[in-house]
């Protein structure tokens, strides 16, 4: 654990090897996979408070395909005990205290033979409010993504920018979504940072990524023949948060509550669903309204 605290300080990410062991990985595996059928049920990106499938008709694939679910702990009671496991305790508590709110939970798949299956380098404060207020944010703040898959640069896994965090927010792929187009090297380049120095963090199966909020990070498509199921887990220090769900109080895991909390998108309060949207974010929907 220290190590990881040193590497997680200084680099901005830090890989933990066979945190969930095999055993357990199966049945966390086909709940993920019963969450993916769930989720093509919808026609379209399905919302009903936190609960989100971001369902898309892929042209390259021609079939429907799911690219992220959030918070389908509300609908899989194992997702909502391993959300809280103790063992993210261990990891966490180091940096964030026992007091603990979560604010992201995603499943995400890289359907293979799909066209939208990479992310634009980024920084995952620009998905929270307030980015100018880096040092909390830097502080109080852990996200951590659980390999369901082996994670390969053939499947698209996810590649960092090591000491990236240590810049503040650089506003890399602002300008559109973080799933059209790609970034390009002068891209980085113009935020100071040198696109030589970018890693790809190769996972086994049951091993656990953690980064911070300001850690520069994107991932290449899936161009193998398998999927890439990868479960982020993103966390607070409750102190700093009046948003999140509860995963530890003093320590101890801490269920759901009999309702929702708002973790991320203050609109869900006047808009809080269930409601369907259509992409619109696709080149092809926004050749389609020109």
């Amino acid at each position: 654990m220290p190590d990881l605290v040193e590497q997680l300080r200084t680099d901005g990410y830090a890989i933990v090897r066979g945190f969930l062991p095999a055993s357990e990985l199966e049945a966390v595996s086909r709940e993920v996979d019963r969450m993916y059928e769930e989720g093509l049920r919808h026609h379209a990106t399905y919302r009903d408070r936190n609960l989100l499938f971001e369902v898309l008709d892929d042209p390259k694939a021609r079939r429907r395909v799911v690219l992220q679910a959030h918070w389908t702990a509300w609908l899989s009671p194992l997702l909502e005990r391993n959300r809280r496991d103790p063992r993210y305790l261990a990891v966490l508590e180091p940096f964030l205290g026992p007091d603990i709110k979560q604010i992201a939970h995603q499943l995400h798949w890289k359907p293979p033979g799909a066209k939208y299956t990479f992310y634009r380098f980024h920084q995952d404060a620009r998905f929270r409010d307030g980015p100018s207020a880096a040092g909390d944010l830097l502080r109080d703040a852990i996200t951590t993504g659980l390999a369901i898959d082996r994670q390969s640069t053939a499947n698209g896994a996810l590649r960092v920018i090591p000491k990236s965090h240590t810049r503040g927010y650089l506003g890399l792929s602002d300008d559109g979504p973080i799933m059209v187009g790609t970034t390009q090297d002068e891209e980085l380049r113009r935020a100071g940072l040198d696109p030589v120095n970018v890693v790809t963090c190769e996972m086994d199966p049951g091993d656990l990524l953690v980064w911070t909020l300001f850690t520069v990070h994107g991932s290449a498509p899936n161009v193998s023949t398998h999927d890439r199921r990868f479960m982020i887990n993103s966390y607070v220090r409750a102190a700093g948060s009046d948003r999140g769900e509860w995963a530890f109080r003093d320590g101890v895991s801490t269920p759901l509550g009999p309702t929702p909390e708002i973790c991320k998108y203050e609109q869900l309060r006047e808009k809080p669903g269930p409601f369907h949207i259509e992409a619109d974010w696709t080149e092809e929907a926004k050749a389609g309204s020109m």
